[in-house]
């Protein structure tokens, strides 16, 4: 990867950001790779994710800030827009994105969605239509996922 291009004052910066303020996100540099991070953050209170610790993946390229990071989970997770291998559907990953967005919001952005699927556009059908059809069974779903792969 071509890191010359890479802004990493502004990285820096958004690490500093996220780790000073009040957004109950914890950021972590993969050591020797400032352009891989790790956020750290509890499950949304009141929902089938609550009491978990999940870990999201980020990784920018070389064009940051013009493209968006790539972020996946790292933590199984039951969602509709979030498939098995931690692949996230959302609009700011793709056609959305604006360099205007920091990385905090853009995190903020995907723990928003886990309380506010958009089963209209899945990533995991199944996910999708049991949030459609059943919804006690899909927040069951997602308390299983939750307490076998994101409690510590």
């Amino acid at each position: 990867m071509n890191t010359s291009k890479i802004p990493f004052k502004r990285i820096f910066d958004e690490y500093q950001d996220i780790n000073h303020n009040d957004y109950g996100l914890s950021a972590y540099m993969e050591e020797d790779q400032p352009t891989k991070w790790k956020i750290i953050f509890f499950g949304p209170s009141e929902s089938g994710f609550e009491n978990g610790v999940f870990k999201l993946n980020i990784e920018f390229k070389g064009k940051y800030p013009f493209e968006p990071p790539t972020c996946f989970f790292e933590t199984r997770i039951y969602h509709p827009n979030i498939d098995l291998s931690g692949r996230i559907c959302l609009d700011i990953l793709k056609s959305n994105w604006s360099p205007a967005l920091s990385v905090a919001k853009l995190v903020l952005s995907i723990i928003s969605l886990l309380t506010d699927p958009n089963p209209n556009s899945p990533l995991n059908g199944e996910a999708a239509q049991l949030y459609l059809n059943n919804r006690e069974a899909y927040i069951n779903k997602q308390i299983e996922y939750t307490k076998k792969y994101a409690i510590i």
